[in-house]
């Protein structure tokens, strides 16, 4: 049944919170923040129309604290949640627990977020639903014995990774059987250590593949839509730095049957909101998926400049009940580019959290920042030190590249060390420029 939402808390910080204020706002109703005692002074908690502080600066204090974000839900008298990425996104419990309480999850039901969340099981339902998926252990491993015998089967190198892992955690790479024991060992701690749950799975370790993920949208009436796919392939350790659409590696053929594979698993697991599937991509164009996340993305930026189209508005509706619009009004045009901005030594990637002493942004037309920094803020050490994106569009890539360069180019930032300076390199690297690189490419190459 459709209901207006009229008053919804942001369950995260940093640029996302504002990124969703911002929308909010735009459609008419009220924005509620919580923040810790870290963020007292961020942006958005100025911006907001309601404010509440819900623990310290430890996120398990705080922006993982389920009781205290549904305390102030309920003070607020927030209709609907909105969670952002990272912390509690992708928790079936903290949905579960909204629903309970009669306040809206914007976001997939929780029955459907556990479907996705393990990822050995999710690979089982991708193959019910017909979609191509990378050789592997069949759900997790019972441990090394069987996974030697598993690897035997697969054919090395293979890929350890944790059930319940993301952002690169609990992944070892495996080139021979005398490798087995040691990493499974390693990436079973670092799981428990990093997720709780230590169980591993196997894959075919692709080499030289391309990361390259599609977005969807669905609504509560079976209506399915993408909005295009995104090269996510630019990474250091499995974190991405550089993400734009379209994928110009793929050819058309590739692309559509890419897309409808993304729609027909959508359809087949009943998904409600916005999600994107994950794939990687062999040098003949094979595509296997790898992963669902069933939430926003850093990088949904890029698609919202190709498409015109604002995806938090979209997830809203979608919350309220609404329709979605046809895929035939989704147009798709033009290039965008994302460079993710953190608070990091360019060259070492160490985190510098710290005084904001200048904050000079570019401007220009398609020239997008998105970040809830300000002169004078200060940087907390205690979360992702990622400050920023900077997003442009053109109408191709070549044009788009050549924007991005002259945007980093204006950015300014004193007080704290940030990536600026790596993404300039990026924008000029031959490599780079002629789409000539994959997942590995910054750990192969010599800086």
């Amino acid at each position: 049944m459709a209901k207006e939402l009229k008053r919804i808390l942001i369950a995260n910080r940093g640029e996302i919170a504002l990124r969703a204020l911002r929308t909010i706002k735009e459609m008419g109703k009220e924005a509620v923040v919580v923040y810790s005692t870290a963020d007292k002074d961020a942006l958005y908690v100025k911006q907001a129309d309601m404010a509440i502080c819900i623990g310290s600066e430890k996120s398990i204090d705080s922006y993982l604290n389920i009781p205290a974000i549904i305390s102030a839900a309920e003070i607020a008298e927030a209709d609907a949640i909105f969670p952002g990425y990272g912390f509690l996104s992708e928790n079936q419990s903290f949905a579960e627990v909204c629903t309970h309480h009669n306040i809206k999850f914007i976001g997939p039901r929780p029955e459907t977020m556990v479907l996705m969340s393990d990822k050995s099981k999710a690979k089982d339902v991708m193959i019910k639903a017909g979609i191509p998926v990378v050789p592997g252990s069949e759900g997790a491993l019972k441990g090394v014995k069987e996974a030697k015998e598993r690897a035997k089967d697969v054919g090395y190198p293979v890929i350890l990774k944790a059930a319940a892992g993301g952002g690169g955690r609990g992944m070892r790479v495996v080139e021979n059987e005398s490798q087995v024991e040691n990493a499974f060992l390693a990436a079973e701690s670092e799981a428990i250590s990093a997720f709780g749950d230590g169980r591993i799975y196997m894959e075919k370790y692709i080499r030289n593949p391309r990361h390259i993920e599609v977005q969807i949208v669905a609504d509560s009436h079976g209506n399915v839509i993408h909005i295009g796919e995104r090269d996510c392939s630019l990474q250091r350790r499995h974190q991405k730095l550089v993400e734009e659409t379209p994928a110009i590696l793929l050819d058309e053929k590739t692309r559509t049957s890419l897309h409808k594979s993304a729609v027909q698993a959508t359809q087949y697991i009943k998904y409600e909101g916005a999600g994107t599937f994950e794939f990687l991509v062999d040098a003949d164009l094979n595509y296997y998926f790898m992963e669902m996340n069933t939430r926003l993305q850093v990088e949904h930026t890029v698609s919202e400049m190709v498409s015109n189209r604002d995806l938090i508005e979209l997830m809203i509706n979608v919350a309220e009940g609404k329709k979605l619009p046809s895929q035939d009004e989704i147009e798709l045009k033009g290039h965008s580019i994302e460079c993710r901005i953190t608070a990091e030594d360019p060259k070492t990637f160490i985190p510098s959290p710290g005084r904001v002493q200048k904050w000079v942004v570019p401007g220009g037309k398609d020239v997008r920042v998105d970040s809830h920094v300000y002169q004078d803020y200060l940087v907390p050490p205690h979360y992702d030190s990622m400050i920023g994106k900077l997003i442009v569009y053109a109408e191709n890539r070549e044009k788009a590249i050549a924007k991005m360069l002259r945007a980093l180019n204006e950015f300014q930032v004193s007080g704290i060390k940030t990536t600026i300076d790596f993404h300039k390199e990026i924008m000029q690297n031959p490599d780079f420029i002629n789409n000539d690189f994959d997942t590995k490419y910054l750990e192969n190459r010599k800086r």
